[in-house]
């Protein structure tokens, strides 16, 4: 289980994320409580256990064949509102694709595509509220080839015990500044030192909870420094971009 604590537009937000078995994620934001399903999350696989004194066979895999496409379809991760549909029913796309933007937790959150196929519906419209787990598009994954099964390894040895995450980074004494509300991988920054910005412009992006999400200024003012790169991994509550 992992705590976050984080503030939006000046309201605290409290986070707990339990990872369940079959890959879904139970993310409790304030007391309630939403099941998130992660498309492409592939669980844990389970240890092998040897009897004393021997070591277990290693199972034989038959070949497989290749895999036919499938139907499949992209669900809403929390509730939300849907504020923009890129994508259009008979469009091929590209795993990576945005296909839908939704607004959650005053993030503009990009939902894409999981694999490469081609869109069969889209089952919402922009200004629709929709609630965690509803169909926004109905999708063909397009056929894969069947991996080659490779032969068995030995158990590998335990990991070291990760190293404490540092604490965020804070802004200089009497500053003003966009933060990080959740813990993430910054992928772009959009403004540059000395650029001026307004209320609401996007500021940098950042992936988290497999979603990209837009970070915006919550007031107008001017750029005076970019305290992350692209490609950092950075804590809830870590200054992102210092205002004036």
């Amino acid at each position: 289980m992992e705590d976050f604590k984080f503030k939006i537009a000046g309201k605290n937000y409290t986070t707990k994320v339990v990872e369940e078995e079959g890959g879904s994620l139970l993310v409790t934001v304030n007391g309630k409580t939403y099941q998130v399903e992660m498309p492409g999350r592939t669980p844990a696989p389970k240890p092998v256990i040897r009897p004393a004194g021997g070591v277990a066979a290693a199972p034989v895999a038959a070949p497989a064949a290749a895999a036919p496409a499938s139907d499949t379809t992209v669900v809403a991760p929390l509730p939300g509102t849907i504020t923009k549909v890129v994508a259009k029913a008979g469009q091929k796309v590209k795993k990576g694709d945005v296909l839908v933007v939704m607004e959650a937790m005053k993030m503009a959150n990009d939902i894409v595509a999981e694999a490469n196929g081609t869109v069969k519906a889209v089952n919402v419209s922009e200004g629709q509220s929709v609630n965690q787990g509803d169909v926004l598009i109905e999708f063909q994954a397009d056929a894969v080839a069947a991996p080659v099964a490779a032969a068995p390894v030995a158990a590998p040895k335990a990991a070291p015990a990760p190293a404490a995450a540092p604490a965020p980074k804070a802004a200089p004494a009497g500053a003003n500044a966009v933060t990080a509300p959740l813990p993430g991988t910054i992928t772009q920054i959009l403004v540059k030192v000395g650029q001026q910005v307004k209320a609401g412009d996007t500021v940098v992006m950042m992936e988290a909870m497999k979603m990209e999400n837009s970070i915006t200024a919550e007031f107008d003012g001017t750029v005076k420094a970019i305290l992350v790169q692209q490609g950092a991994q950075v804590q809830s509550g870590e200054a992102l971009v210092e205002m004036a």
